[in-house]
């Protein structure tokens, strides 16, 4: 593993009933308001790193690693099934486990970017109890709002050989996302540690599954969650919600902010015209204090 700049943690491993490990970091007092990070594809825990550094002296910062991906086990397809049911069974087994060595049961913040969110919201949509506040970055947890649109490159990923032969042999996502998710250029060793994890087309398995799963009608094996998860969130209503979001994000676009502000009319919005989808990477200036006086004045 090379250097990985702003990342000075030591990560700890859960052993879930399918033998599988999956990385977690676990910063801050264990009696400290949790705050639960969750990353999307083709990142890692190391998204999350600069607000982690800013929370962990007031806060109980826990961040997986989504199986296949970072630094957890990366399994093959007869190992694992590489799903977004898969995915939020994962976070659940691993929240449970902290709640049983003594996590607190409500007042969990939930974090999410890209995957994260729909991983996220649909765990909060079956435990919502457990959830105080919703910290919303770059992502989605309801069917796209323009209908089976999808950008090029992502379509290429979901629904071609050439696709699974760029994404699996060269890295073309996880790589593309270093150069294209960020309007100031990510510095070489920052863009190494993203690329770190995925270093041989075995251990791009996962980056491949997940635009493979991207649900965009009711054909697709992830829809029904989505679709589900999209109808339950008005639950949420009454939670405080903060959306810092990247306008230069040619996915997660204009058109998916609307839609969170359709929905949460009361949560407070922050944009920043000079970042892209990795909206950590570039405006961490602005964002991680803008969170941590959002938590401060909620808690």
């Amino acid at each position: 593993m090379p250097v990985l700049p702003d990342y000075p943690f030591r990560g700890l491993r859960f052993s879930h009933a399918n033998g599988l490990s999956q990385h977690y970091l676990d910063e801050g007092a264990r009696d400290a308001p949790p705050v639960l990070m969750l990353h999307g594809n083709p990142s890692w825990s190391y998204y999350w790193r600069r607000l982690v550094l800013g929370l962990r002296d007031n806060y109980r910062c826990i961040v997986p690693d989504h199986i296949g991906m970072g630094l957890s086990d990366k399994p093959g397809d007869d190992r694992y099934t590489y799903t977004l049911q898969s995915r939020v069974d994962d976070l659940d087994a691993l929240v449970e486990h902290l709640i049983r060595e003594g996590a607190p049961e409500r007042g969990w913040t939930l974090a999410v970017h890209d995957w994260g969110g729909m991983i996220g919201l649909a765990w909060a949509c079956r435990r919502p109890e457990r959830v105080a506040r919703i910290v919303v970055t770059n992502t989605a947890a309801f069917p796209n709002p323009k209908g089976q649109r999808l950008p090029a490159t992502l379509r290429l990923g979901r629904d071609s050989k050439l696709g699974e032969w760029l994404i699996l042999k060269h890295n073309a996502f996880v790589r593309g996302a270093a150069h294209w998710g960020v309007k100031r250029p990510m510095a070489t060793e920052v863009r190494g540690a993203f690329l770190a994890p995925y270093d041989t087309p075995d251990n791009r398995l996962s980056t491949l599954r997940f635009v493979q799963d991207i649900p965009l009608g009711p054909g697709d094996r992830a829809w029904d969650l989505v679709e589900r998860s999209g109808r339950e969130l008005a639950q949420f209503g009454d939670r405080p919600m903060f959306i810092g979001w990247g306008l230069h994000d040619f996915v997660f676009d204009k058109a998916f902010l609307d839609e969170w502000r359709r929905r949460f009319p009361g949560a407070e919005a922050h944009e920043y015209a000079q970042a892209g989808h990795y909206v950590l990477e570039d405006a961490h200036e602005q964002l991680v204090p803008a969170i941590r006086a959002f938590l401060q004045r909620t808690g």
